[in-house]
């Protein structure tokens, strides 16, 4: 049973001052203090990982570590570049800090309507939700972004200037996709307020029905927040930080906390558009009838975007770095792509169904287009590669190639083949040997 479109944003804007200020103090404390749990989480989990022993020395089992590294910043020297942009130098940090917090304002903690009693007021467990809720948080996750361009730019360095520059090609990059992944879940819901989003996944969540939409914002979202393996602005490869190196102290600490903000605030958006938002997962549910009500909603969200973050982790802990142009070709080439011809396929499912056409119809009409294209794409590269290998095989020999010709490496032209690399012979048959030889004299004595 799903609500009609907007008919519960009534219980909204309805909230006396004191609750509406209560409201936004308790999002900003459930960030920070997400963000303090996240950071020795992350800790923890890859030294475990890693088969490290990970933070124990600040509180039990090294819980403070976090909260040890915030007031070691807050008393650092606080540093502003000569050369920099002395105004916008400040303000970037900020720019990066507030909008995380701001997108977190809509994020639906439990149902539209009066469940809960504070201080004998009846409220949602929402701060604020109005019919275009989600291109809000889109807009400020875009805000976000530009004050990682503006620290590089501002810096008044190069190194800097090029972590500022990466950034705002992942931003356009993959705010594409996020915002496609997003449409899907517009078409098929009718809304694009939270609290109808999450009204309409009963009984099934849109991560089952929009499989293709959930993942490609997953990845979409970690692309967004900078995170391993799409950290490219941060360059730690490089012989600097990135786009933050000309920052210490707490400005430094700003940029640090608006990513895991970034971090809290996407999964909060994954668990309300693709994961049933506040509702109880599956089991709890059936045999639960109070699970969905009162206080208990806040724990399924809360257990939700925990999940998301210790895949934010898993990542980090697993995946190396991807190269620029393998970054920017799975932004372009795989994620746009497919995520247009997703929506194409969901807007002609719900035509169709809106039509009044069943099950059968719909498979038909749309899966038939779909697998004639696929077959063709497969005819055509079998067809491509026939060329490719026939002129390959008259090519002859590559051409030698000496990378140090010209006193310094040069990398190979088109035609050219680098020579194999010299490799130190393996020891193992060595050893093996030695330790037969070992086990017969042995024998012999």
């Amino acid at each position: 049973m799903t609500s009609q479109p907007y008919e519960t944003l009534h219980f909204f804007g309805q909230d006396p001052w004191w609750l509406v200020l209560l409201k936004a103090v308790f999002c900003f404390a459930f960030l920070v203090l997400t963000v303090l749990v996240a950071i020795v989480w992350e800790r923890k989990v890859v030294a475990w990982m890693q088969l490290r022993i990970g933070p124990n020395r600040h509180g039990p089992w090294g819980l403070l570590q976090s909260l040890a590294d915030g007031v070691k910043l807050a008393l650092k020297e606080d540093l502003v570049v000569k050369g920099s942009d002395k105004v916008v130098y400040v303000l970037a940090p900020i720019v990066c800090a507030i909008p995380a917090f701001m997108a977190f304002a809509v994020i639906p903690f439990g149902p539209p309507g009066n469940e809960v009693s504070v201080f004998g007021t009846r409220t949602p467990l929402q701060l604020t939700d109005f019919p275009v809720a989600l291109l809000y948080v889109l807009a400020t996750a875009s805000v976000g972004i530009y004050g990682i361009v503006l620290a590089g730019w501002s810096s008044g360095s190069t190194y800097p200037l090029l972590g500022g520059l990466r950034s705002s090609a992942q931003m356009i990059s993959y705010e594409i996709a996020m915002g496609l992944s997003f449409a899907a879940v517009f078409i098929y819901s009718g809304s694009m307020s939270t609290s109808e989003i999450v009204a309409h996944q009963q009984p099934t969540w849109f991560a089952a029905l929009l499989p293709v939409s959930f993942i490609v914002y997953i990845i979409a979202m970690v692309g967004e927040t900078n995170r391993a393996p799409f950290d490219l602005p941060e360059a730690e490869g490089e012989l600097v930080g990135g786009f933050n190196t000309e920052y210490s102290s707490l400005k430094f600490a700003m940029f640090m906390l608006a990513e895991y903000v970034n971090m809290v605030t996407v999964s909060a958006v994954a668990s309300t558009l693709f994961l049933g938002g506040w509702r109880a997962p599956w089991p709890v549910s059936t045999f639960w009838e109070g699970a969905n009500h009162g206080w208990w909603p806040m724990l399924w969200i809360t257990l939700k975007i925990q999940l998301l973050l210790f895949f934010f982790i898993w990542l980090r802990g697993t995946l190396p770095r991807f190269r620029y142009d393998q970054f920017m070709k799975l932004g372009w080439k795989v994620l746009i792509p497919v995520s247009l011809v997703w929506l194409v396929l969901i807007t002609s499912v719900r035509a169709l169904r809106n039509e009044g056409y069943g099950f059968g119809q719909v498979v038909l009409y749309v899966g038939a287009p779909v697998g004639v294209v696929l077959l063709l794409a497969l005819v055509r590269d079998a067809l491509r590669k026939q060329p490719e290998e026939a002129a390959a095989s008259e090519d002859g020999p590559a051409e030698a190639f000496d990378p140090m010709a010209g006193g310094y490496p040069v990398p190979p032209l088109p035609g050219q083949v680098l020579p194999p690399v010299p490799r130190r012979p393996s020891r193992a048959p060595k050893q093996l040997q030695d330790a037969l030889n070992g086990a017969d004299h042995s024998e012999g004595s």
